[in-house]
């Protein structure tokens, strides 16, 4: 099936979209920090954007040159976002909940020449992390040459302060700038994203100025966003949410950017009523927590009209409230992964509530959807569970420097296959029912067990491992460890969380912890994990 109507795709670079954009909004609001006092219009926005491509480039970063941003949603991450895209630096997205030895796979694996950072997050120090890998003898990350302290004053040892490297830009003229940016091709990859995969080892997914303009520009219109509108932004830049469907879907059309640099539902709202926004984004655990609020009622959000809700399934109640008591009867919900840049499929502003809870929307326009047997590959009847695959446009480049990955998620006719299972109606609407892999959606984060069972495994009391995900009211779903250990081995669940803090990211840190002697096995000898959930509830109830 093809999404419509159709709108012709934009054939522009982020800088030349950007460009047209402040041309005809040069004088309306840009960015709005509203509680940093920090406002730039278009025009301000466009010529601060100048500035630190140009001294990006006086650092000596090339055109297709890897940039690390490991920051919350800081003016600066927003800035770099498009001076990146301008002076055409691959803009590498780092999770604010990393820990070391993620840090450091990301690193090297991205082969990034710079890395931004702030001090720390949640009480993580991000820059005593990388002097702790950086002062290793033998480090691997030889190929980062420029780590730039995003701060006040001058950055710590090993490290550039901000405006160090703002004095970067007076080597570099204007024309050097708009020779560098006419060098530019749209089909160019400019931002790469990791996402982790059953291997249990992150894949850079590789989006170029195509994939992103026009996802995003097509999200805003399946929004009603325009220049008039003002959207409050709380969900995390690092992610594709905060990125594209959100910094990226504001620029297309004109609209005002008032981002929120640390999700706080106090905050979400206060920001909404003084600023009066329009839109709104998150995932559904960020609306439950504005909504329970005992101060909610209080605000004035009768400015509101619109926003996404995304990253995990919302429970009917939830949007039943958010709807009503909020005001966005306008709210739409949206599917994708980060491989698709990442919406595939959207609800629109007029769906019903239960289209916007029973389904994830239609296809985009320009988008291609079809669903598939898994085992034999034909395409399903509708309301038939299988596979869901998508082409077009917003298909990545593929993952870096892992080719083998990339031909297993893009076949050779050229479809996306999602891992996710999914039925179709006779109108085109689409339900995900489930998912090939077991991943697990926490919150709107996507974890994939093999990832948490690799770490586990080193444990040397552990034997086995399988990390399932369960039920749960408030995040969509909690992760729990089913756990076999060694002959006469003790463990608590307290001490497998100590062991995991500081060591990967807390999200992932299992909640629940089950230890067993034997799993639940198929004649064939493959471990079934549907049997693992059914008992982990059980023991989730008995201790209740």
């Amino acid at each position: 099936m093809k999404g419509g109507p159709m709108k012709p795709l934009k054939q522009l670079t982020i800088g030349e979209m950007f460009s047209e954009t402040v041309r005809e909004y040069k004088d309306c609001d840009a960015i709005v920090y509203s509680k940093e006092e920090v406002r730039y219009t278009y025009q301000e926005f466009y010529g601060e954007t100048a500035k630190i491509a140009k001294a990006l480039m006086g650092l000596g970063i090339k055109k297709g040159d890897h940039v690390a941003v490991w920051a919350t949603n800081v003016p600066e991450w927003l800035l770099l976002q498009f001076a990146t895209a301008r002076m055409g630096a691959v803009l590498v997205t780092v999770n604010t909940s990393y820990q070391e030895h993620e840090l450091e796979y990301l690193m090297k694996q991205s082969d990034s020449k710079a890395l931004f950072l702030i001090d720390g997050f949640k009480g993580t120090s991000y820059t005593d992390m990388l002097q702790s890998i950086m002062s290793t003898p033998g480090h691997p990350l030889t190929k980062l040459k420029h780590v730039i302290y995003i701060g006040s004053g001058p950055g710590p040892e090993g490290m550039s302060g901000w405006n160090e490297f703002l004095m970067q830009a007076a080597g570099v003229s204007d024309e050097e700038l708009e020779m560098r940016e006419k060098d530019l091709n749209q089909h160019d990859v400019i931002n790469m994203q990791y996402t982790s995969g059953t291997t249990g080892f992150p894949k850079g997914v590789m989006l170029t100025h195509h994939n992103i303009v026009n996802n995003a520009y097509l999200v805003a219109s399946a929004m009603n966003l325009t220049s008039q509108d003002r959207l409050c932004i709380p969900v995390p830049f690092f992610h594709c949410f905060g990125c594209v469907l959100s910094t990226m879907a504001a620029v297309t059309v004109g609209a005002a950017m008032v981002p929120i640099v640390e999700f706080s539902p106090d905050l979400v709202l206060e920001t909404v009523e003084r600023e009066r926004c329009t839109g709104l984004q998150g995932v559904p655990t960020m609306f439950i927590s504005e909504l329970s609020l005992d101060s909610f009622p209080s605000y004035d959000l009768s400015s509101l009209r619109t926003g996404i809700m995304a990253g995990s399934p919302c429970p009917v109640e939830v949007m039943k409230k958010v709807m009503d008591q909020m005001g966005m009867k306008e709210i739409t919900i949206c599917y994708g992964q980060t491989e698709s840049s990442p919406v595939i499929t959207q609800t629109t502003v007029t769906d019903s509530i239960e289209r916007k809870v029973e389904t994830v929307g239609r296809p985009h326009p320009h988008v291609e959807v079809k669903i598939i047997n898994p085992v034999t590959g034909e395409e399903s009847p509708l309301f038939e569970q299988g596979e869901l695959c998508t082409r077009g446009y917003l298909v990545m480049k593929g993952y870096y420097n892992m080719p083998d990955a990339t031909n297993d998620a893009i076949d050779g006719e050229g479809w996306l296959h999602t891992g996710d299972l999914a039925t179709m109606d006779e109108e085109g609407y689409i339900k995900i029912t489930g998912r090939l892999k077991d991943m697990i959606i926490r919150g709107g984060e996507n974890i994939y067990p093999r990832e948490i069972e690799e770490f586990l495994y080193k444990h040397p009391d552990i034997i086995d491992v399988q990390v399932i995900g369960v039920p749960d009211k408030k995040y969509g779903e909690r992760t729990a460890a089913c756990i076999r250990l060694r002959s006469g081995a003790s463990l608590s669940a307290d001490e497998i969380r100590t062991y995991c803090q500081g060591k990967i990211a807390f999200y992932k840190i299992p909640e629940y912890c089950f230890f067993m002697n034997e799993y639940p096995m198929t004649a064939s000898g493959k471990i079934q994990k549907f049997k693992l959930r059914e008992q982990a509830l059980v023991w989730i109830k008995e201790k209740v």
